[in-house]
């Protein structure tokens, strides 16, 4: 197998744990331990100066024992098969705990998409789709945006799947424009996810989220919009950062001119709502929540002992490294896994899936209702498992997660 790599090595720490928590029979251990299908494929595309360049691809589907794969495909220049088959795993995990219909897969191309033009863009998704077109659609496998990839890109994937299967098909991606499919809702969904998480937590430490203290790494989609929405709830968002920069205010930030200086600066450095602050620094604000939602590996060792807020809601995805969430555990310090607390994402996008395929469309309301309900569904089992089993909620969430798909890989026996 080739997935050796440090980035699968440690989902598989992650599982090992919990696996022996769950007394994970050897043969269930191995099965939930290897990728279902790795898909590597080469995409000729020709260039805006006439020149042919060879960009790879790929395509995991990592367990579709729930139902179908699931997860998006992103645009880099690091991208490699062992990032990929990490990544599909742990939406496995994700879509586990969430209690959806599906399995978890993850698609990457190797390009630099900031060289490219938005032709060159095209002609890549198009052909990327092409040659990984007997491997994905609505019961098969069904991706979404991802780094460096967006609506228009799914719009692309969308259209070239519908013109091969010679129907139109908007089930086959989610994150699309809503003029095409897409789910009213989608766009904050993370946020507002993270936003249930931070609030289910604060009633589980016995302190309300009116009035508590909010620091936010990241200022981006989620970022944004869970400050937004815990702002609404009455939270005082006190400190954001971005990579340039960022801003504290003991009494709480303004947002609506944040927003509006972001817009115009593209970043939150230099706006004059409060104290400047560097991302050192927003670590160790004696706060109630801290929320990491920029990039992975951003608490560690280094700035964990300093951390001085009640819980940490992973609006990111891997924001803490092992040893720092061992830490964070040991010293009272509860933190909520990216994979329960950026579910809204995926939960949402599992919305879009099914109204795409009943061809009747909810309104945003309804949408919202629904993710509130999974949230909280989800945040519970979760709690319940930490509680039975005296755990973190990292570990417990695994549990739940390899709990559900292992039941299901024993129900539907071996085909053979």
């Amino acid at each position: 197998m080739t997935t050796t790599g440090s980035i699968f090595d440690a989902m598989l720490q992650e599982f090992d744990e919990a696996a022996r928590i769950l007394n994970l029979e050897p043969g269930i251990w191995k099965i939930l331990t290897h990728p279902k299908r790795q898909i590597t494929v080469s995409c000729p595309v020709q260039m805006d100066n006439g020149e042919i360049e060879v960009f790879t691809g790929y395509r995991v589907q990592y367990n579709i024992t729930l139902g179908p794969a699931k997860g998006g495909i992103r645009y880099h220049p690091a991208v490699t098969l062992d990032e990929v088959t990490a990544l599909a795993a742990w939406m496995t995990w994700k879509c586990a705990v969430a209690h959806i219909p599906f399995g978890g897969g993850k698609g990457g191309i190797i390009c630099d998409p900031s060289r490219m033009s938005r032709r060159e863009l095209e002609a890549l998704t198009r052909r990327y789709v092409a040659e990984i077109i007997d491997a994905i659609g609505p019961e098969k496998d069904v991706p979404a945006p991802d780094v460096n990839t967006n609506e228009q890109v799914m719009a692309w994937v969308m259209d070239t799947y519908s013109m091969h299967v010679g129907h139109t098909s908007t089930a086959v991606v989610t994150g699309k424009p809503l003029e095409l499919g897409g789910s009213l809702g989608r766009r904050a969904a993370t946020g507002r996810g993270v936003m249930i998480a931070t609030r289910e937590s604060a009633r589980h430490l016995g302190f309300d989220v009116k009035g508590a203290t909010v620091a936010i790494q990241g200022f981006g989609n989620v970022g944004s919009v869970s400050a937004q929405l815990l702002a609404e709830v009455g939270a005082r968002v006190v400190a954001i950062t971005d990579w340039k920069g960022g801003v504290y205010n003991p009494k709480s930030l303004d947002l609506a001119a944040l927003s509006a200086h972001v817009r115009q600066r593209k970043s939150v450095a230099g706006f004059g709502g409060g104290e400047e602050l560097t991302n050192e620094q927003l670590f160790g604000l004696d706060v109630d929540v801290l929320i990491p939602a920029a990039l992975e590996n951003q608490i560690t060792m280094a700035n964990a002992p300093g951390i001085k807020a009640k819980v940490i809601v992973e609006g990111a995805n891997g924001p803490t490294l092992p040893d720092a969430h061992r830490y964070l555990h040991e010293h009272g310090v509860l933190v909520i896994p990216d994979i329960l607390a950026n579910a809204g994402g995926v939960t949402t996008s599992y919305f879009e899936w099914v109204q795409d395929r009943y061809g009747y469309f909810w309104t945003e309301k309804e949408v919202n209702e629904r993710l509130e309900a999974k949230m909280c569904e989800a945040f519970n089992a979760v709690l319940q498992t930490a509680l039975r089993y005296k755990l973190d909620f990292r570990t417990a969430a695994y549990v739940v997660a390899i709990g559900r798909v292992a039941t299901v890989t024993r129900l539907r026996g071996m085909y053979a």
